[in-house]
């Protein structure tokens, strides 16, 4: 079983590249316990999406950390890398978003795939849900999303982006990118839209489970994003929307899984020092070794 973690970010708003950050009990990176939570389930190739700057430096750092027994790939997300029939004129420098960070991995992997980002914390029983799922479903054309209660998602230091779903009988029937949500007055709010959203309503954050029938649908919708002059200069391809796509067309469906897991995440500078916190609390109540790899 494969983890991809998207780690191609540039960390605007946190205000440094927080894939990067010491924020483990040892100075992990929080990619790390996601790494370690997917290893204790099963998983055996890690496959790493990140910018030119840091894949050497990256792989160094996981080859050092990481069992002799694990593949690990560290790719970077070029911005010139398009479908080879597509011919574009850009100055764009802004990679082409998450669904073009997973295409990234085509040529590497060739089974069922979990995909993460590198600056969120999952959970453990994530992971083994996820695992679980993997090793028993039998159709290739069922992906599956983990799922988590909005309101424990949220920020204290800002507004964040969260994919809202709408599921009827453990089945995602959509997902809405909201991309400002924050708490207001006891109400959570999504600020572009000023639309009320349930404080208990599943998100994805994206922890997809996929097999790489994606990369060939990801594919034809990034020639047709291309196609469109409006979307070479800031316009992304995101992985929400492409999974909506491949479901209403009836290509694929997909499972909702809850979670049972914590979740958090780096959005802000702000954020960290709860995230050192729980790392700290979370091994000091034995759930992770320190240091983390031996």
């Amino acid at each position: 079983m494969t983890l991809l973690l998207m780690a191609a970010g540039s960390g605007s708003r946190y205000g440094k590249l927080k894939q990067f950050d010491d924020l483990g009990p040892a100075e992990e990176f929080l990619m790390e316990f996601s790494i370690f939570d997917a290893l204790k389930n099963g998983f055996d190739h890690i496959v790493v999406i990140t910018k030119a700057a840091n894949q050497e430096f990256l792989k160094e750092h996981l080859s050092k950390r990481l069992p002799a027994n694990i593949k690990l790939d560290v790719l970077v997300q070029d911005i010139n890398d398009i479908p080879k029939d597509v011919f574009i004129e850009t100055e764009r420098e802004k990679p082409w978003g998450t669904a073009h960070a997973v295409w990234t991995a085509r040529d590497v992997i060739k089974s069922d795939f979990v995909i993460i980002n590198a600056d969120d914390y999952y959970g453990q029983n994530a992971f083994k849900g996820a695992a679980n799922f993997m090793q028993t479903n039998a159709s290739e054309k069922t992906y599956a999303i983990v799922g988590y209660n909005l309101k424990e998602t949220l920020s204290e230091h800002g507004t964040v982006s969260r994919g809202v779903c709408e599921a009827e009988n453990e089945k995602l029937v959509s997902i809405i990118e909201r991309t400002k949500i924050a708490a207001r007055n006891g109400k959570i709010i999504d600020e572009d839209s000023g639309v009320e959203l349930n404080a208990n309503a599943t998100v994805s954050m994206n922890f997809w489970i996929c097999n790489p029938s994606i990369f060939n649908y990801i594919e034809t919708y990034f020639k047709n994003f291309l196609q469109n002059p409006d979307n070479l200069e800031k316009n992304e391809i995101y992985l929400p929307f492409v999974a909506q796509e491949m479901m209403s067309n009836g290509l694929i469906d997909i499972n909702v899984i809850d979670s049972k897991s914590l979740w958090f995440g780096v959005t802000y500078y702000a954020d960290k020092e709860a995230a050192v916190k729980t790392l700290a609390r979370l091994t000091e109540d034995k759930k992770y070794p320190s240091p983390l790899w031996n």
